[in-house]
């Protein structure tokens, strides 16, 4: 059974038809160097059986530190992924002051095979990007959501 996961585009109108989306980096030491390519929508794992919408909601909060507003959300096709895992998101309207507040975090081993464990934020920063800024920032798996959204919002 493929792994299951469920995220939010959040987008904000800033001129005529043009949009930005909110974009997420991912946070320890493997990704510090990475950029484009490297960001995601903020999205995580869930079972089957669950709400996917309602897991989404919940990972954006624990990723951006930000409550979403209580706006319609818009429902997109899901994405498979080259891991196989399969990615559900929803876009809705949001604009946030301060698009990241803070993350949850995770412990890994660092330095590889040291033995050492050391605790890392799971998103190191959130921001704001243009389509075609995002079309290069985000992972290549994700951007089908963008060309979908980019489709609704026309």
């Amino acid at each position: 059974m493929a792994k299951l996961s469920a995220g939010i585009i959040a987008y904000r109108h800033i001129r005529n038809s043009e949009f930005e989306v909110l974009l997420v980096h991912p946070g320890g030491p493997l990704w510090k160097n990475k950029d484009d390519g490297a960001w995601s929508i903020p999205k995580g794992e869930y079972v089957e059986g669950e709400d996917g919408l309602s897991a989404a909601k919940r990972e954006f909060e624990e990723e951006t530190g930000n409550v979403l507003p209580d706006n319609q959300f818009i429902p997109l096709q899901p994405v498979r992924i080259k891991s196989g895992k399969v990615i559900t998101a929803w876009a809705v309207a949001a604009n946030f002051e301060e698009c990241f507040i803070g993350s949850n975090f995770f412990e890994m081993e660092w330095p590889p095979r040291s033995g050492k464990k050391q605790t890392f934020a799971e998103v190191d920063k959130a921001e704001w990007f243009t389509l075609e800024k995002a079309r290069l920032k985000i992972n290549a798996g994700q951007v089908p959501f963008l060309e979908r959204l980019a489709a609704i919002l026309k």
